[in-house]
């Protein structure tokens, strides 16, 4: 259940009860010391807190109002010491007490007397649902009723309460839990307060915000944020694979009069290798136009779906983006001149409100972009501060060679999302940065986005994780800073290299405010602060943020995938699904989007079919159409076991993963050898398994530190039968990923263990390790329904009544 890391911390699941005295405050000291050991013996009483007390499963936390206890033998202990405790306080009528109970991570410490002391969210969450409570309340979170709900003797005495704001705008999804003779069947005042609001907040259209009515519209867009915030649901550390309806449709959101977006523009230049020059041109007005506070503009990977060339309804391109305004424009490139022509154009009635047309020296293209962001702020009558003029006029760089590396190198970034070939394209990227950084040394620009390629490498894809391709990001992020150090542009490289390089997540976040005063277009800043709360174990934090990047990047479905993936982690696939559904709503034809819905249906309910059935649509398109998502075939036709099919997705695989959840990757190799398993070819299988431990040793020599690639050595060494080894190799992997520093990576490799286990003919231990795996804060795929029931992984622990009822009881409810 714990594990150490490097540091000496211990983390482990908790279940928590906490505990405190209504009104203590007002009280007397006499009278406060006098309840508190009254309330101590109650407590001291009651069968759960002696029992776990003498099997040392307990650690007690005084609070000063009343108490935690943190029990580690079972979820249900702190619902039992209610009870208990509840009955014992009857005696007591003086005593008015309320309760909150959450299961979650949690680090055991000594404080400065070196007395022990518990800290975590585990215990932060408990407190907020105990926060929403009144006298008498027994309230759970949604986690933990979702557990207690799988059996029969509680079901009856879980009554859902929704949604509630507390400490730091966190909302959380409580359950109050009474029975005839215990807790308090009344609605909880916040709650009471929560239900009048909704009921009295007005359904409000979307409007377009002229000037002359700001006042007024910045009072309709309160109400209309205050609805929407109402209407979400957030559910804390709840990732039961329980139904989930998909979420209503998002409220309408008022179209403020200075928004725009900046359209592709379109390349006239006979030579069509132009076209990336083009691209960049439309991006830098983009971007000088996003350095504007008093303008909402959106991002480029948005608005870059929009092909020029092509017939546009401009009306319906605003209502798609939430905006007032578009600009278009077109670029013409013959040997060193330059022809630029931009207008801006009001998408609610098509009305043209300036156009220029810009005939110049090629050299003078920065100078021109420069002019067309000033001109269109003036016409949208934005204040443009001396500070913001400045770093409009600042051309990216002098050399018009250097610019059209970058712009292509730009352009693979953004495009390089969940595809299984994405990486080449971030490898091509850096190539073609290097060479623009060799031409101009001082391009600022090139130096951030060479940081971030070199980053996606080492962290998000985890395909380089080793110290020299951490240097080649931090030498970028030195380059840039030496350049511009108090750019906002800066500020967002750093708190890049901070988070995925260096996972300090504080001195990010310090880092993203610093941007954030500077770039308040970049959706960035949101999607990083989304990603950072999120592996802090703040999931729900983590989501609302990427929903803010999702509304400056309206139509970037790798925003969107993040979503869904969100919703994954906590086991709402019903709303995964949903985001899914609204990025095939923007990309209809996207491979991989197209296969990760049907892959979320097989995660959840266990059905195949949905996902069958967009492979084989998929295929019908031709050979190579499945190349971008030829792990989820591979992965398919293991649950269907159907050996044919995962041969053929082998084949098209090529030298990608056969796998990949997060950091976990699992080479072909590995699913050769998989396959292998699943038909009984022991000698095939062991054949392919060599070969795979022989790919990831390579990679664990180079990054030794690096629990995820450990983790993934010690399956493989499981299968090929070094036992010792491999649950050697595991343990580490768990110590060198520790959760209180990465909830993502710390979950996983505490879930992948249990295969590690499995594999190693250690059924116990694989069966705990699933019970805690289940518990972690984030979700994995690999411990979803649909792969426990079908997946070849599990098929050691088959047969087993207690894996059975681990399976049956994370079935969907019908």
């Amino acid at each position: 259940m714990a594990s150490a890391s490097s540091s000496g911390v211990k983390l482990e699941i908790g279940h928590v009860l906490f505990i405190d005295i209504v009104g203590y405050s007002k009280l007397l000291i006499t009278e406060q010391s006098e309840l508190l050991r009254r309330l101590s013996d109650v407590v001291r009483e009651t069968e759960q807190f002696r029992s776990a007390e003498a099997e040392g499963k307990l650690v007690r936390l005084p609070t000063g109002d009343g108490m935690a206890l943190v029990f580690r033998n079972s979820p249900e202990a702190p619902v039992q010491c209610a009870l208990e405790l509840s009955t014992g306080l009857k005696a007591h009528p003086e005593l008015k007490v309320r309760m909150g109970i959450h299961s979650g991570p949690v680090n055991e410490v000594a404080d400065v007397n070196e007395r022990a002391n518990i800290t975590g969210a585990g215990i932060n969450i408990a407190q907020r649902i105990m926060d929403c409570g009144d006298a008498g309340h027994i309230l759970l979170s949604k986690h933990v009723a979702d557990d207690l709900e799988q059996y029969p003797q509680w079901r009856s005495e879980l009554h859902d309460l929704g949604e509630c704001e507390v400490k730091h705008g966190l909302r959380i999804h409580a359950v109050n839990f009474y029975t005839g003779d215990v807790g308090n069947a009344e609605v909880p005042e916040k709650f009471r307060q929560v239900k009048e609001k909704e009921q009295t907040v007005p359904s409000v259209p979307a409007v377009a915000v002229k000037p002359a009515a700001r006042s007024r519209a910045w009072i309709i867009a309160l109400v209309i944020v205050a609805a929407a915030v109402g209407a979400a649901g957030f559910y804390i550390f709840s990732h039961r694979s329980g139904p989930t309806a998909p979420p209503s449709a998002p409220a309408p959101v008022a179209i403020l009069e200075k928004s725009i977006a900046v359209l592709p523009f379109e390349n006239l230049s006979r030579d069509p290798d132009n076209a990336f020059f083009t691209d960049g041109v439309q991006d830098e007005i983009l971007t000088d136009l996003a350095k504007i506070a008093d303008l909402k503009v959106i991002s480029r990977t948005s608005v870059m779906q929009y092909k020029s060339g092509l017939a546009r309804n401009l009306r319906k391109i605003g209502e798609e983006l939430g905006v007032a305004h578009v600009v278009e424009g077109s670029v013409q490139r013959a040997a060193n001149k330059i022809r630029v022509n931009a207008q801006l154009i009001d998408a609610r009635d098509d009305a043209h409100l300036w156009a220029q047309t810009y005939d110049r020296d090629l050299a003078d293209v920065f100078a021109i972009q420069s002019e067309i962001a000033k001109a269109i702020a003036d016409q949208l009558q934005a204040k443009l501060s001396p500070t913001e003029k400045k770093a409009i006029e600042q051309p990216p760089t002098t050399d018009l060679a250097a610019f059209d590396l970058y712009s292509r190198a730009k352009s693979l970034l953004l495009t390089a999302g969940f595809s299984a070939t994405s990486e080449p394209d971030v490898r091509k990227a850096i190539e073609l940065l290097d060479e623009a950084v060799k031409r101009d040394p001082s391009f600022f620009d090139a130096y951030c986005q060479l940081a971030y390629a070199h980053e996606t490498l080492y962290a998000v894809r985890g395909s380089d994780h080793t110290p020299a391709r951490l240097a080649l990001a931090e030498a970028a992020v030195q380059a840039a800073t030496r350049l511009r150090p108090d750019a906002g542009e800066t500020h967002l490289a750093r708190a890049n290299y901070l988070y995925y390089g260096r996972r300090d997540y504080a001195a990010a976040l310090a880092e993203l405010e610093s941007a954030r005063r500077v770039l308040p277009n970049d959706p960035r800043i949101f999607e990083l602060t989304g990603y950072i709360l999120r592996r802090r174990g703040q999931q729900e934090e983590g989501l609302r943020n990427l929903q803010r990047a999702a509304e400056l990047d309206p139509r970037n479905f790798d925003i969107l995938q993040q979503i869904a993936l969100s919703y994954q982690q906590l086991g709402r696939y019903g709303e995964a699904i949903a985001a899914l559904d609204r990025v095939l709503s923007i990309v209809p034809d996207n491979v991989e989007t197209r296969a990760g819905r049907g892959q979320f249906e097989l995660w959840w309910k266990g059905d195949t079919r949905p996902l069958n059935q967009t492979i084989h649509s998929i295929l019908a398109q031709g050979p190579s159409a499945i190349a971008p998502a030829a792990d989820v075939w591979f992965q398919c036709a293991l649950a269907e076991r159907d050996a044919a099919a995962a041969e053929r997705a082998l084949v098209a695989l090529g030298d990608n993963p056969s796998w990949g959840e997060g950091t976990i990757q699992l080479s072909r190799s590995f699913g050769e050898g998989l396959l292998a398993r699943m038909t009984k070819d022991e000698a095939r299988a062991r054949i392919a398994f060599e070969a795979a431990r022989a790919e990831q040793e390579k990679r664990v020599q180079a990054q030794p530190d690096y629990g995820p690639a450990l983790c993934v050595l010690a399956m493989i060494d499981a299968a090929l039968g070094s036992k010792d080894l491999a649950l050697e190799e595991g343990r580490r992997a768990i110590a060198l990923a520790p959760m209180e520093k990465d909830v993502n990576n710390g979950s996983q490799v505490l879930q992948y263990f249990a295969i590690t286990a499995a594999w190693a003919g250690e059924k116990e231990l694989a069966l705990q390790q699933l019970e805690t795996g289940l518990r972690a804060p984030a979700a994995a795929q690999v411990l979803s329904y649909g792969a426990l029931k079908l997946l070849p992984f599990w098929d050691p622990l088959r047969g087993d009544l207690r894996f059975e009822k681990v399976v049956a009881s994370l079935a969907p409810k019908q």
